[in-house]
């Protein structure tokens, strides 16, 4: 489980995010949904502990700067950045050396299988395409088995094979109990992946649904989403 409490980060007198408070349960996937500059990725930067800021995260009831939190996190930038003169198989051993994970070859022939990495284990970072490095990314992020899994914009540059592989990969994550954030400004990009969404603007939280509320309702969501994001800009005090 995730719990963000009282989220704010400043960048100086610019506030990226504004007083954000949600959940996001075992099992469950939340779609950070926004245009550019909503606040999304710095949520989920400052969620992963790359940023300073106010208020408090936790992770499975950890703080989530800990050990204990890092050791169940997984983490997916929006701009993949592997290790230049790793290959694609030594990111898979780094992972699992620095995770102390045993046993951990068998997943990661997997994981390269399942995202077509096999023939690409023996290529240095550098030597990849952004989709290739993408794939990387998330290979080593999914290798440690974590119990919440954050993406920041994960379909991008990824092939078509690759996108329907990551959504049933990540249905069979969500079927372990594992909690996952996606950040995106493409609502079709998550389709019949997620479970809440949360619809950013400036910074702060506009409209929270799951989606059986938006069953039950009736409502667009998409037609929600715009009738949010394209209002006329406020700026922070």
């Amino acid at each position: 489980m995730l719990n963000v409490f009282h989220l704010t980060k400043k960048y100086h007198r610019f506030v990226a995010n504004d007083n954000l408070t949600f959940t996001v349960n075992d099992g469950e996937t939340a779609v950070l949904a926004g245009p550019n500059g909503a606040g999304k990725s710095t949520a989920i930067k400052c969620i992963a502990g790359l940023l300073r800021f106010e208020g408090e995260i936790e992770l499975c009831g950890y703080k989530n700067k800990s050990t204990e939190a890092k050791r169940i996190l997984g983490y997916v930038p929006e701009i993949p950045a592997p290790f230049e003169l790793l290959t694609v198989w030594e990111h898979m051993e780094f992972i699992a050396r620095a995770y102390n994970l045993e046993n951990w070859e068998d997943r990661a022939e997997e994981l390269m299988y399942r995202l077509e990495l096999k023939d690409k284990r023996d290529k240095l970072g550098k030597e990849l395409s952004k989709g290739m490095q993408q794939k990387i990314s998330i290979c080593c992020a999914m290798l440690i088995e974590p119990k919440i899994l954050l993406f920041d914009e994960p379909l991008v540059g990824l092939d078509p094979h690759a996108i329907k592989e990551l959504k049933l990969m990540l249905s069979e994550m969500k079927e372990k109990g594992t909690t996952i954030v996606i950040s995106t400004h493409m609502l079709e990009s998550v389709e019949g992946v997620w479970d809440r969404v949360f619809i950013m603007m400036n910074g702060r939280i506009e409209a929270e649904r799951t989606r059986t509320q938006v069953e039950k309702s009736g409502e667009n969501l998409e037609e929600l989403f715009f009738s949010i994001t394209e209002k006329p800009a406020v700026k922070s005090e």
